[in-house]
């Protein structure tokens, strides 16, 4: 197995996956202005990706689900998230994305939405470690390096029982959000707690690298976590919206203008890449990169009423807020 991870030099500054954020015109903006050191997609279903193409016969231009896995050759090294609670289906899906370039696989064994929940999968598997060990083993056959994303616990903190079960399996990494499911984003996430999983992968699994995720404000704020925690590195999700220069360390301040001429561009990408997904995916990001300047309520509100980039770049025109 060619495992990517063991070339990349540490602390590691990775990207989360983020339904309807991270995905493949955000990542393209992301790694032009401030790539980091691993991509990740947004997360993907395994069992729907099984069902259109095995069942459905649905061609992959037209597979909404497989339009969640393109990605251009800038985003190298990149991650496919994927979740299910299905071995089978993993495999497939894991053999899929090795065939289509991918550099890892990562299961999602976090997610605390519902629908997700009752497939058994995401934030599930805290509950049920023995098939959270067949996907993990159904995910290795695709010759990728498999990682895994997790929380500290279900409802409470359980890392002494939940992340043992997870480090016997020999995961290239192990990226932790250092909340429980039931505290979903509500509370400060428990850096506190990362020593003790530091030290449980120094016993069990010392080949494993060890990620802390959740409240990453900026890189500095990250350095300072790593070397607190010592922790490997950190992935960063919230703290990307609005924000394709988050990684870049030689910038240290974006003007309005040049904001809102990215924001455009990436306007621009999702209509080309992404031609049937739904235009107001874009308003979350509106929502974050007009923010914080005199105006930017009254810009955001006429934002969210457009319906293509066209009108967006007219909105932009007439505000005099684009950038040369």
């Amino acid at each position: 197995m060619n495992n990517f991870w063991d070339k990349l030099k540490k602390p590691l500054y990775v990207l989360a996956p983020m339904a309807d954020v991270t995905d493949a015109p955000f990542r393209r903006v992301i790694a032009k202005y401030g790539k980091p050191d691993v991509m990740w997609t947004e997360f993907v279903a395994c069992d729907g990706i099984y069902a259109t193409r095995e069942k459905v016969g649905m061609k992959d231009e037209e597979n909404p689900l497989m339009q969640s896995l393109l990605f251009d050759k800038g985003e190298h090294p990149i991650v496919a998230q994927l979740f299910t609670s299905n071995p089978d289906t993993m495999e497939y899906s894991a053999k899929l994305c090795a065939e289509l370039g991918f550099d890892g696989i990562d299961i999602n064994m976090g997610c605390p939405d519902r629908s997700i929940e009752k497939q058994g999968a995401g934030a599930s598997h805290m509950k049920d470690p023995e098939t959270a060990k067949k996907v993990i083993q159904a995910a290795k056959k695709s010759g990728l390096p498999v990682s895994v994303k997790t929380r500290i616990g279900y409802n409470r903190d359980e890392i002494d029982m939940w992340i043992p079960e997870l480090l016997s399996q020999d995961l290239a990494v192990l990226t932790v959000h250092l909340r429980t499911r039931k505290e979903m984003s509500k509370t400060a996430a428990h850096w506190d707690y990362m020593p003790r999983i530091v030290a449980l992968r120094d016993k069990l699994a010392p080949n494993t690298l060890i990620l802390g995720n959740g409240d990453v404000e900026s890189l500095e704020d990250a350095d300072i976590k790593i070397k607190e925690s010592g922790c490997d590195g950190v992935m960063v999700g919230r703290g990307i919206f609005g924000n394709p220069w988050f990684f870049n360390r030689e910038i240290q301040e974006v003007s309005v203008q040049e904001k809102m001429r990215v924001m455009l561009e990436h306007t621009k990408l999702y209509e080309e890449l992404l031609p049937n997904k739904n235009f107001s995916v874009m308003k979350k990001h509106y929502k974050a990169y007009v923010n914080g300047f005199d105006g930017a309520a009254e810009l955001r509100a006429k934002l969210f009423e457009t319906k293509s980039a066209q009108e967006v770049e007219q909105i932009l025109i007439d505000e005099g807020v684009l950038g040369e």
